[in-house]
């Protein structure tokens, strides 16, 4: 494949359903950022490094010097919520940044108010929105979101949009006979098919309108037959889902490596505490579910328990979130890892994260957004797998096991990037250093 990267020329708009505390803490780092008050730590895109030809060649630019990407000055924030507060209101609300850095930003996250936003109860019991859209029926209400989008683009003089879902996490569903093709879809938008949650009704709008879509939740959303077919017939990028942050990040790390030593695994278990809105929704037990799923499902693809069945046949993997308001977004993780070595020698693992929840997610955010406006300027439409790297549980084409391993994932990442820019992509394998020095001698 051979990629014609347009330029990042013009304004790029990053509408968000969903002005909570991971967006807000985006927004707010954003503006901090542009005034020199504070760094992108934690942004792939703004921070990161690649390495390109050989390890001799000491060639290592920052990823936003090597790839088209759109510069922070030139990112024009939007967004939904089911509460009317603009971002100053919604960011001094979610408590998670410092009440002086919110003010130094004031004027412009003041700027910032939601749209009215496309609410179902019966996917988050546990919210009350009174900031909602009304309709006859959903393709109405996706009608009225596509509306938004335009107009948010001719008012902010945008030259492209993503979308990136940073709601809350709805009740678990599967795929039915409504999910299975565009115009079982667009029926079920006329007919108010319960099936069809409303970040679906989102993504509809957004690929309709042009707009790629990366999903931050472990809602279906795009993972679904319609949505996929949609997006390849309008030319237009999506990934998901879920946001890799906190505990999943932890053992996206460890365990490849546990994995690579051939170190067996007896028991994982995984227990959260969260304050913030998302730990709220999750109180919810058909909300968790969609949440658990998401999780539970990275050991699984790493060990692949059903081919190292010596190793991680009886492995007991559980996992627990629960709502705990004193510490709202400081999310604190305990993980306790029952591993097995040499002779069956049993050894144990314990992991205490204190971590903050939407600190983690507001890069990846970012990065998603940045990654996905590049992906959609190089013709890349469709599923972006190369976004593994941000997700718990990555969206992929049908019968296609997700890649969990974050060493692989940033891999692929990287390697797609050097592939977009006409680079050699890099294996690692290193044999040509000292087949050099053989022939030279």
């Amino acid at each position: 494949m051979e990629y014609q990267v347009k330029n990042a020329d013009g304004r790029l708009g990053i509408l968000m359903p969903g002005l909570g505390a991971v967006a807000t803490t985006l927004i707010a780092g954003v503006e901090s950022i542009k005034k020199g008050f504070s760094q992108p730590v934690g942004s792939l895109t703004q921070m990161g490094r690649i390495r390109l030809g050989k390890r001799t060649d000491e060639r290592f630019p920052l990823i936003k010097e090597f790839v088209p990407l759109t510069d922070l000055e030139n990112i024009v924030f939007g967004g939904w919520d089911v509460y009317a507060d603009n971002v100053f209101e919604a960011a001094t609300t979610a408590k998670v940044l410092e009440p002086m850095l919110l003010h130094a930003v004031r004027p412009e996250l003041e700027r910032i108010v939601p749209m009215k936003a496309v609410f179902d109860k019966a996917y988050a019991r546990n919210l009350d929105g009174n900031h909602v859209k009304e309709g006859a029926d959903k393709m109405e209400l996706a009608e009225a979101l596509m509306e938004d989008i335009r107009q948010f683009k001719e008012t902010n003089g945008c030259d492209r949009l993503v979308m990136v879902w940073c709601g809350s996490t709805e009740i678990y569903i599967e795929e039915s006979g409504v999910h299975q093709s565009i115009e079982a879809f667009e029926a079920g938008l006329r007919s108010n098919d319960p099936n069809i949650a409303p970040s679906m009704i989102y993504a509809y709008a957004a690929i309709k309108s042009g707009v790629p879509f990366a999903n931050g939740a472990p809602n279906l959303t795009v993972d679904i037959p319609a949505i996929v077919e949609l997006a390849k017939e309008h030319g237009i990028a999506i990934s998901g889902k879920d946001f890799k942050t906190g505990q999943t990040l932890m053992k996206t790390i460890l365990a490849p490596g546990l994995h690579a030593r051939a170190l067996g695994v007896k028991g994982w278990f995984s227990s959260n505490i969260l304050g913030n809105r998302d730990g709220y929704v999750l109180d919810a037990p058909e909300n968790f579910k969609t949440k658990e799923v998401s999780k539970l499902s990275v050991l699984d693809e790493i060990f692949r328990p059903e081919s190292n069945p010596e190793l991680y046949g009886d492995m007991y993997h559980k996992v627990r979130i629960n709502y705990y308001p004193p510490h709202g977004d400081n999310k604190e993780s305990w993980d306790n890892i029952d591993i097995f070595g040499w002779l069956g020698y049993q050894m144990q693992i314990k992991i205490n994260f204190l971590c903050r929840d939407s600190i983690l997610a507001a890069p990846l955010v970012l990065d998603l957004a940045l990654f996905t406006d590049l992906a959609q300027r190089a013709g890349m439409s469709g599923i972006q797998e190369w976004l593994s790297f941000y997700y718990k549980s990555p969206q992929t084409a049908e019968g296609l096991a997700p890649e969990h391993d974050i060493f692989k994932q940033l891999m692929k990442l990287q390697n797609t990037l050097r592939h977009m820019m006409g680079e050699d992509l890099i294996t690692h394998l290193g044999l040509d250093y000292y087949q050099d020095l053989v022939e030279a001698l």
